[in-house]
């Protein structure tokens, strides 16, 4: 016959409760059992078995896929939105093997909070696929207050470039940003 036993933290199975520790308390499914030197007297604790659900035994739950929609958004302290929307500069490699987004915020918000939230650790892309970061970030000061943060975002391969874009053209559409060819 099992028996389930815990003792403190610690909590073991086993088919004879003969195995137990020299000191403290063992709660068994079986009985309880009091133990050298301890002051424990309790009762048994009888616990119904679980039955499982005739549903399941039956027919298999399908596995569902949920899909959530997050607002694409930028953050330079992680849990706070930046509300100031930049201009952003994008270039490409002539093969399209790299490329580059620089990011120019002008009196962003996130110098009016982030004394009272935290430091600025780098620039958060986040939509519905996850979370794109980049670290090289620099405020621009004019007679020693803030002036703008420029952000650069460097892609080394084709794979990061469409995941950039694809962040792009959500974070576009949900600010109204549209794209200006250079002439």
């Amino acid at each position: 016959m099992a028996c389930v036993r815990s003792i403190g933290s610690l909590t073991s199975v086993t088919h004879s409760p003969r195995n137990v520790p020299r000191s403290g308390i063992v709660l068994s499914s079986c009985s309880v059992l009091p133990i050298k030197n301890s002051s424990f007297t309790g009762s048994p604790v009888s616990l119904p078995r679980a039955q499982p659900s005739s549903r399941t035994a039956l027919r298999p739950r399908k596995p569902a896929s949920i899909t959530m929609m997050v607002k694409p958004t930028l953050q330079f302290i992680q849990g706070t939105d930046e509300m100031t929307i930049p201009d952003v500069k994008l270039t490409r490699s002539r093969d399209g093997s790299n490329g580059m987004a620089l990011f120019s915020f002008d009196q962003p918000s996130v110098f009016d909070s982030s004394g009272e939230v935290g430091e600025i650790t780098g620039l958060y892309m986040i939509d519905e696929e996850g979370v794109i970061q980049s670290t090289d970030v620099n405020a621009r000061f004019v007679n020693g207050k803030p002036e703008g943060i420029v952000a650069k975002h460097i892609m080394r391969t084709p794979k990061e470039w469409d995941r950039f874009m694809r962040f792009m053209e959500r974070y576009s559409d949900q600010n109204g940003l549209q794209f200006v060819k250079k002439q």
